[in-house]
């Protein structure tokens, strides 16, 4: 019942059937099980299959379910042990399942030890494991279940609709989130599925819908984003953090109000998906989260809203000013004793960081992103620094083999959690890679991917500089200006923050920009005037980070 192998030790310690080890050493006496340094194994698989199938279906069902009830009385002490019995027990009493339970108070003793056992399972950034936990947990409650054990229920639904979001499973997070929007007693105890829900739409192309269920949730807590002059909202921003140290910021109480907590997580969504495609509406986001913040204490997204005010003011020119305020933010990360959003500052930090440290040794810190991202189960983020190296490697001279890669290793994360904006992104880096080494490969989009390449804009104009550089390099003229065109069309709709990419583009549209206006007879000026205009761009970064200017 217990699989192919267990340790003496652990029999002993249980406190199951006393005839266990005396039997076990009859097996080993006989040949069939095998004792290797304290531990019990068969001596084949089809031993231990054949030893399991002498026990009749039910039966086996309901003795796995006893030695789970059996195990579970004894998870005190030693944390590291209280894990390994946690999960044991819980194993079993899956095994068994909801048709081995003889006592009802044991229906719902099972469901609370999935719930401990999921969290465990997140808690080891085993989001799969986790999932099955609390869907097993699930299975474990009765008929009225929303009526009689409404907190265990809700936590379960809304846990599991986590893991399923972080695996990619959204057939599964459309059920659950219907679920609890129909049972939940109140609004705000539906705050965290809506929120899965708003992450689910983002990583589709349906950004905008996202953008505003966001915004409809907010106004309903009774907290606007929405406005019209973005000069004053971002001097309201410098008025009101000018009387505040940094100290006094790192050290400012922690946010306790559970329904503020998670309203800053749909204002955190908001600046990501706002980014892409309604770049002039995130500084409004951005200070709300800031005033929020020293209004009401820190949570685990206020470092997001200094990293975002760092990026915004460093993309208006100041760049030294934004580098002080994304170096607050990753000290403030730290402080706030969570790595929930950790992904995401770093990522938006590291953009910033670009523009002063040398490039090369900025790779690292996507590496840093990608794996805090990971382990809180924002898989998003973890694509995104993702990107971000794809972006970073390419325009640092990296391997372009090795570059390319890395892109397919985006694309197949991309592919897994159903996040075709961001596998779109990644594919333009791959097939640019593929131009240059001279295979020429060709990006395959789903008419999922094809939507969302005549739609949004930031990964629109992102596909014609692409497509502008590869046809500049090769010196195909006629190309170059039809895709270059195309680019600066967009250029004043998108990006929210910066990114060093805007930099590396300012470069290639201008050189592009002199090459077209030596050759071309008609509207020479203006092409002369697009070149200076890039001359001047670079020269802010040339200012804050000369060695990767003179260098990369």
């Amino acid at each position: 019942c217990f699989g192919a192998s267990s340790e003496s030790a652990f029999v002993e310690s249980q406190g199951l059937d006393r005839n266990i080890l005396k039997n076990l050493e009859i097996a080993v006496a006989e040949g069939f099980v095998d004792k290797i340094n304290d531990q019990y194994r068969f001596a084949h698989d089809r031993i231990q299959e054949a030893a399991y199938n002498t026990i009749p279906a039910h039966r086996r069902c309901i003795i796995h379910f006893k030695y789970g009830i059996e195990l579970s009385s004894l998870l005190i002490g030693d944390e590291d042990v209280i894990t390994s019995v946690l999960f044991t027990a819980v194993n079993q009493l899956n095994l068994g399942g909801p048709p081995a339970v003889q006592d009802v108070s044991h229906y719902i003793t099972a469901a609370r030890l999935n719930l401990r056992a999921g969290k465990k399972a997140m808690e080891m950034s085993d989001y799969e494991t986790a999932y099955s936990y609390f869907d097993s947990g699930i299975s474990f409650l009765r008929k009225k279940h929303w009526q009689e054990h409404y907190a265990l229920s809700l936590e379960l639904y809304s846990l599991v609709a986590k893991c399923a979001l972080t695996n990619g499973d959204h057939t599964s997070l459309k059920f659950l989130i219907a679920e609890v929007a129909a049972k939940a007693h109140f609004f705000e105890d539906k705050l965290d599925v809506l929120y899965f829900e708003t992450c689910a739409l983002a990583y589709s192309s349906r950004l905008a819908e996202s953008i505003e269920k966001g915004l409809d949730i907010l106004s309903k807590l009774g907290i606007e984003v929405r406005g019209t002059n973005v000069k004053a909202r971002v001097q309201e921003t410098k008025d009101l953090l000018s009387p505040h140290t940094d100290d006094e910021i790192l050290n400012s109480k922690p946010m306790t109000d559970s329904t503020m907590i998670i309203a800053m997580k749909f204002l955190g969504k908001l600046e990501t998906g706002m980014t892409q495609i309604m770049p002039k509406s995130v500084p409004y986001v951005t200070f709300k989260i800031i005033e929020l913040s020293l209004t009401h204490g820190m949570s685990p997204v206020s470092p997001l809203g200094f990293a975002y005010y760092g990026s915004y003011l460093a993309k208006q020119g100041n760049i030294n000013k934004g580098y002080h305020y994304v170096k607050l933010a990753l000290s403030l990360l730290d402080k706030v004793g969570s790595r929930e959003n950790a992904g995401e500052v770093i990522f938006v930090c590291t953009l910033v960081k670009s523009y002063v440290e040398p490039l090369q040794a900025t790779l690292e810190y996507h590496h840093e992103g990608y794996a805090a991202a990971m382990a809180s189960g924002d898989s998003s983020q973890a694509v995104i620094n993702l990107l971000a190296l794809n972006s970073s490697s390419f325009f640092a001279g990296a391997n372009l083999q090795r570059t390319q890669e890395q892109c397919s290793i985006t694309i197949q994360l991309c592919e897994e959690r159903k996040m075709v904006i961001f596998m779109v992104q990644a594919q333009q880096f791959q097939r640019s890679s593929s131009k240059l080494i001279g295979t020429g490969e060709e990006p395959k989009h789903s008419s999922e991917g094809q939507d969302i390449l005549a739609s949004n804009s930031s990964v629109l104009r992102s596909y014609h500089y692409h497509t502008a550089y590869i046809s500049f390099i090769f010196r195909s003229y006629d190309d170059t200006i039809e895709n270059i065109e195309k680019y600066f069309a967009l250029q004043e709709n998108t990006w929210g923050i910066l990114f060093l990419a805007q930099a590396v583009h300012a470069f290639h549209t201008g050189l592009i920009s002199f090459w077209v206006a030596r050759k071309s007879k008609e509207q020479r000026l203006r092409w002369y005037q697009r070149g200076n205009q890039s001359k001047l761009a670079l020269k802010r970064w040339a200012e804050s980070s000369q060695w990767t200017f003179e260098n990369k």
